[in-house]
């Protein structure tokens, strides 16, 4: 079973894009489990976005990991240290996950989610 680290942005994408995220990441990889960087919660308690809310309840959904970085240094974390995908939308995130040879998946042309690899 595949591993999937998820972002911020990964966990408001289902709100702002309607879409089911289980599902759509479901159909690139099979069957899943889905990590969130502990720190996570804390920027999604503080985050300024009408889905904040609802985000949160959809971590809390999923396994939350302690990490011992922040942002996105404990997405990086966490991917690392499990071998694990990346879902992301973050352009700058991306590119650092690139030099790093982890695998991802982002939402493409604000549609549908594809998978990269290295």
């Amino acid at each position: 079973m595949q591993t999937v680290v998820l972002d911020t942005n990964a966990l408001l994408m289902p709100f702002e894009m309607r879409m089911n995220l289980d599902l759509s990441v479901q159909n690139l990889l099979g069957e899943v489990d889905f990590l969130v960087p502990g720190p996570l919660i804390g920027e999604l308690k503080h985050l300024d976005n009408k889905y904040a809310r609802a985000a949160l309840e959809l971590a809390r959904r999923y396994e939350i990991v302690p990490t011992e970085e922040t942002g996105d240094n404990a997405v990086i974390e966490l991917a690392l240290k499990t071998g694990a995908y990346v879902l992301t939308n973050d352009k700058f995130l991306r590119s650092r996950l690139r030099k790093l040879k982890v695998p991802l998946i982002y939402l493409r042309s604000g549609t549908h989610l594809v998978v990269e690899r290295p």
